[in-house]
């Protein structure tokens, strides 16, 4: 899976990309932290979060932070990754390729079908306590 394909993935509602504008449009152009959280429904403190941690690099004026179009496009790299339950060290991988340094790119398709195959346990899992707790509510009320 390289950047680009993981990038193209389906938004969810638990996902939010931001309004679509196309690539070009936004070249150049600065966002604030509050304009990037609003547009991603995240928190100040996550985007202050993923910039301690490497992830965002945004430029500074005085205490204001200003991120440009590419820390927005890292951003939705991030959170594509974190939503789909990858490690930090993982999203910094993904991140790393969508810049185009191919070189450290260690998410391979094993850890892809690994990740896959984590999250359809942890959904057998919900499910079976879904159940349980459907069952315990239905004697509960007899």
């Amino acid at each position: 899976m390289d950047a680009n394909t993981f990038e193209q993935g389906v938004a969810t509602p638990a996902f939010h990309t931001g309004p679509a504008v196309a690539d070009g449009a936004r070249e150049g152009a600065l966002f604030s932290i509050g304009d990037l959280a609003r547009e991603f429904g995240i928190t100040l403190r996550a985007l202050r979060f993923y910039e301690d941690k490497g992830l965002l690099s945004p430029r500074r004026d005085g205490m204001t932070r200003l991120y440009s179009e590419a820390d927005r496009r890292r951003l939705t790299v991030i959170l594509k990754g974190k939503h789909l339950g990858f490690t930090l060290a993982e999203i910094r991988a993904l991140v790393a390729a969508h810049d185009g340094e191919e070189a450290s790119l260690t998410l391979t398709r094993d850890r892809c079908l690994s990740q896959l195959a984590q999250l359809e346990r942890q959904r057998t899992e919900i499910d079976a306590a879904i159940a349980e707790l459907k069952n315990m509510a239905t004697s509960l009320a007899a």
